[in-house]
């Protein structure tokens, strides 16, 4: 800037001459490629110093992506690991859920496995008596039921650590206790695997939980609370076909009696009407009506000959009337009962059946009246077991099977059938039908 200065000064002074202003042209020049360069250097420099800015943003930024990426890495593991947990974490869960609905669904048709076959439920009751006075025993002091870490101290006392140990082993002992208890008062016989199974899991857990002291509960006492488990199981069992076989025995009874009713007003009815015959007769012979006796006489006959068939029923326990019947609207199709009955009237039976328990009445396809109607029945079962609906109370008569099935089978074994209706007429079924539609 001085020297520009210096030039307009010059410049401004005409008197130099040719040679000398010429002089100061050419150093003038010289200058202005000086400033020139100068400048170009400087422009260069900035340029220089763009670059390096450049160059350390970029550094920066890729740090940054590196710092970043470097961050998601470390998220992306610990998602990954947290996935993992919750993956296991997830089979644990299902390991530890008890799927039974094929056992319950087996079980609870009747298919029962006992695991101690006792003879009747006062011998189940007598084993859970001993079952339960040993599980006293063991919850005792020092009986055994649980176990612990003998070694542990805390504040560095072993007194205060015994101490511990045994008030943690109370506490995981009634944890245990209390889940066995439940297990036992709330069981059902079909459910004994899945109680087993959960009993197992609770051992599992409170040897998982007291891991740090050795806390577990002892191998002899949990098979001594599953064995306790199995043997209700057979107890329930036990004590409900001991009662469904009290209650099957009872309607036997009850179906005896009524028979033997019936049989007892039928033959005092036929002796009211035979005495009637008798006095009719006896004042007919009195008239020499011997026309009028002769037709008396035919009447006394069949009298007796209906006294003599009482009598034959009353005797013979096996003759009976055999029955097949069915109910489309209560059973569906192809379901059958086969039966028999020592009613005088097996109408009645089948009436009885037809009771509110059921929401039609029962149709009849055949009755049919044998000397041996409880041999004709078991073995009309014998050929349908196949065809059984109740694997296990055999007293229960129903069978899948159609009406035309069961009168092949009744044919071949009591001969030719009087009347069989083949087609059920389940009136009310269909009335209630056509109703709807």
């Amino acid at each position: 800037m001085h020297r520009k200065d210096g030039l307009q000064g010059k410049r401004s002074v005409p008197w130099f001459g040719a040679r000398g202003f010429a002089q100061e042209l050419l150093g003038e020049l010289d200058f202005v490629r000086q400033q020139q360069d100068e400048t170009r250097e400087q422009l260069q420099r900035l340029g220089a110093m763009s670059i390096l800015e450049r160059e350390a943003e970029r550094a920066r930024l890729e740090a940054q992506v590196a710092e970043l990426s470097s961050y998601l890495m470390a998220e992306r593991k610990a998602a990954k690991t947290d996935l993992e947990s919750l993956e296991a974490k997830i089979v644990e869960v299902r390991s530890a859920i008890v799927q039974t609905e094929d056992l319950a669904l087996l079980q609870e048709s009747g298919v029962y496995e006992y695991f101690h076959p006792l003879t009747d439920a006062v011998s189940y009751q007598s084993q859970l008596e001993k079952i339960q006075e040993k599980t006293k025993a063991m919850n005792r002091k020092e009986g055994g039921a649980v176990l612990a870490s003998t070694n542990w101290s805390v504040n560095g006392s072993e007194a205060q650590g015994r101490t511990m140990v045994r008030d943690f082993s109370k506490l995981m002992l009634r944890a245990f206790n209390a889940e066995a208890d439940t297990l036992v008062r709330s069981l059902k016989p079909y459910k004994v695997t899945a109680a087993i199974e959960r009993l197992n899991k609770v051992a599992q857990a409170i040897e998982r939980l007291g891991k740090t002291m050795n806390i577990r509960i002892s191998s002899e006492y949990l098979k001594l609370r599953i064995g306790e488990l199995k043997l209700t199981a057979d107890f329930l069992q036990k004590q409900a076909e001991e009662r469904e076989t009290e209650r099957l025995e009872r309607e036997r009874m009850r179906e005896e009696r009524k028979v033997q009713r019936e049989i007892e007003k039928e033959r005092e009815r036929l002796e009211k009407e035979r005495k009637h015959y008798l006095n009719a007769l006896e004042v007919l012979d009195a008239k020499g009506d011997e026309a009028g006796s002769s037709r008396m006489r035919e009447h006394l006959a069949d009298v007796d000959r209906a006294i003599h068939d009482v009598d034959y029923r009353a005797a013979n326990i096996r003759a009976g009337y055999v029955y097949v019947i069915s109910n489309i609207g209560s059973f569906g199709e192809s379901l059958i009962k086969v039966g028999m009955t020592r009613r005088l009237d097996p109408l009645d039976r089948i009436r009885e059946l037809s009771d509110a328990s059921v929401p039609f009445n029962f149709d009849v396809h055949a009755v049919f009246f044998s000397k041996d109607a409880v041999g004709i029945e078991a073995a009309m079962h014998t050929r349908l077991a196949g065809h059984r609906v109740n694997l296990v109370n055999l007293r229960r008569e129903f069978f899948r099977a159609t009406p035309l099935e069961a009168k092949q089978h009744l044919s071949e074994l009591a001969g030719e059938l009087l009347t069989f209706h083949d087609d059920p007429e389940a009136l009310e079924y269909r009335q209630s039908m056509n109703l709807k539609t």
